[in-house]
């Protein structure tokens, strides 16, 4: 009876020893711990994310970053293609989602400044703070860096195949429908898209780390997610 009791308050200070280490791990992080391991996960949420999307692919097979007709003509995308028009709705499917492909490998190298400029203050808030915090220091920071990158790919792939053209004739007859799309530029809407999805996929790469930092590459990273 003794040993059990004993084995049992054991492991109950063990566990509270545990929970008080869980507990302060995280002020407990060097100022260069903090910062260093940040810039790690970050800097593999960046990569991950411009590899997954900048690929044949990345964003037509993808339901979570997938580009859609904008406005109400995407939601009447079943009933224009019930009026004759499915073709020209794939084929401009499938262009913005192919310039948006094409666009985002530019995003890499502002991504990745964006995290060497990170200072010490900057990572004790994004550890701090909420489960995207992360990603949102990013898109504030790089955004409109990468869009200004980004949009003339966009256009460039969007003039190679009359995009603008295609669209402007579905919108004609869509718009008789009463299925005006309210777009100035469909580069501008694609480029926004696009944008909109590199920022979805590394905020899910973030909350992945949260969740599992094991699957951190760095072992600074690990510890520094680990102590969240």
């Amino acid at each position: 009876m003794f040993r059990k009791t004993t084995t049992v308050l054991t492991l109950c200070a063990g566990a509270l020893l545990a929970a008080q280490a869980c507990a302060l791990s995280l002020s407990d992080l060097s100022q260069a711990d903090a910062s260093g391991g940040l810039k790690d996960a970050l800097s593999q949420g960046a990569q991950i994310a411009v590899k997954q999307l900048g690929t044949p692919g990345g964003f037509s097979a993808n339901p979570q970053v997938r580009i859609e007709l904008p406005g109400k003509l995407g939601k009447a995308s079943k009933m224009l293609k019930q009026f004759g028009l499915g073709p020209q709705v794939e084929a401009l499917e499938t262009g913005m989602n192919t310039a948006a492909e094409a666009a985002v490998p530019q995003a890499q190298a502002i991504l990745v400044d964006a995290v060497k400029q990170m200072t010490v203050a900057d990572a004790k808030g994004i550890l701090a703070g909420g489960a995207n915090s992360a990603t949102q220091y990013l898109d504030k920071t790089s955004r409109e860096q990468i869009r200004a990158k980004f949009l003339p790919i966009v256009k460039q792939n969007t003039d190679r195949i009359g995009l603008a053209q295609k669209f402007n004739a579905v919108a004609g007859q869509a718009a008789t429908l009463g299925a005006d799309p309210k777009v100035s530029s469909i580069e501008g809407y694609v480029t926004d898209k696009a944008l909109d999805g590199l920022f979805e996929v590394i905020a899910s790469q973030e909350q992945n780390l949260r969740k599992n930092p094991a699957g951190a590459a760095t072992s600074l990273a690990k510890k520094v997610f680990g102590s969240l």
